[in-house]
């Protein structure tokens, strides 16, 4: 016969069952999700989540304003050069993109004062010349030949910044003469102060009339400056004036069979005329200093005027040149 279980004890074994079925559930790892957890937001990883995104997003915004504020930024930006101006004043200006850019590297000029010499590949590829006149008193080409000046740059005359009047320069032809004898190599400067295209022309016959029977190698030189501290008869010409009259000048000069050069500092250059109309002639620039700061092309470049050199009692005015006129 089956024996009948008594409520009481199926109550019982019930309980049991129950009660370990919630110790069993109680003894597992610790969930730290479940409330009651000793741990706080700020020991939640994915609290940050959010914060580092945003911050990676600043991040890139602030890396990207200050790329565009490079770009813009004249002094880096590779479009735009420094000017100052006679008066210090001083403004970025735009590099004409028509035209020819200059690649030298500054990394391969050498100053050795007073000489500055350029190198390509380790090897010297430029030389030194001196720009004279009768400014400059007796002067001895020998000396400055054994202190390494390769050729002169010699005044053969000017217009008077004042009258207007056409005058030779005194010591031509004894430096030219002093000059070819100390082994040099002869190129010629004219200061002009035409302010007519027939004045131009005047001044360039004069200098091709005064060159006949040289030997001239080295270019024949446009200078038309401003002077300092007074007026001179440019002074009011405009910018497309000049360039008609330096233009007129090196026209002649180039078709009587001499290198034609135009002479000017930076201001000059980009203010004072107008290079896209002079792109088929030299440039001669002038800057004191250990490296040029000119962007388009210049075959010449006047580094000093105040240079102690043996052979002249005066301060010499120095430039190095990057092309051998003398083999061309």
């Amino acid at each position: 016969p089956q024996s009948m279980e008594r409520p009481e004890e199926s109550a019982a074994l019930s309980e049991e069952e129950t009660i370990g079925a919630v110790d069993m559930t109680t003894a597992q790892p610790e969930d730290p999700y479940i409330s009651g957890s000793d741990l706080t937001s700020d020991d939640l990883d994915f609290w940050h989540m959010y914060d580092e995104t945003e911050s990676t997003e600043e991040e890139e915004e602030k890396q990207k304003e200050e790329e565009e504020e490079k770009v813009s930024d004249p002094s880096t930006d590779g479009k735009h050069t420094k000017l100052i101006a006679e008066d210090g004043t001083e403004e970025w200006v735009s590099i004409n993109p028509y035209l020819t850019k200059n690649t030298y590297d500054n990394a391969g000029l050498v100053y050795q004062y007073p000489i500055m010499k350029y190198y390509e590949d380790s090897e010297k590829v430029s030389r030194v010349g001196i720009k004279v006149s009768a400014e400059d008193g007796d002067i001895n080409f020998d000396r400055l030949k054994k202190a390494g000046v390769d050729f002169a740059m010699i005044q053969i005359g000017s217009r008077g910044y004042g009258s207007g009047n056409l005058m030779a320069d005194d010591m031509f032809y004894e430096n030219v003469r002093k000059a070819t004898e100390a082994g040099m190599d002869i190129g010629v400067t004219f200061f002009s102060q035409a302010v007519t295209t027939e004045e131009a022309l005047e001044e360039a016959n004069r200098v091709i009339e005064g060159l006949q029977g040289f030997t001239v190698v080295y270019p024949v030189v446009f200078d038309m400056e401003y002077i300092k501290n007074d007026t001179a008869r440019v002074q009011g010409l405009s910018k497309d004036a000049k360039t008609e009259i330096a233009m007129t000048f090196l026209n002649a000069i180039q078709q009587a069979g001499f290198k034609a050069m135009l002479y000017g500092d930076k201001e000059w250059l980009i203010r004072k005329v107008d290079l896209t109309k002079l792109i088929s002639y030299d440039v001669w620039f002038s800057q004191e200093g250990d490296t040029p700061d000119y962007p388009y092309r210049f075959t010449m470049w006047e580094y000093t005027k105040t240079a102690k050199l043996n052979g002249m009692e005066d301060p010499a005015k120095l430039s190095i040149c990057f092309i051998d006129y003398a083999s061309k």
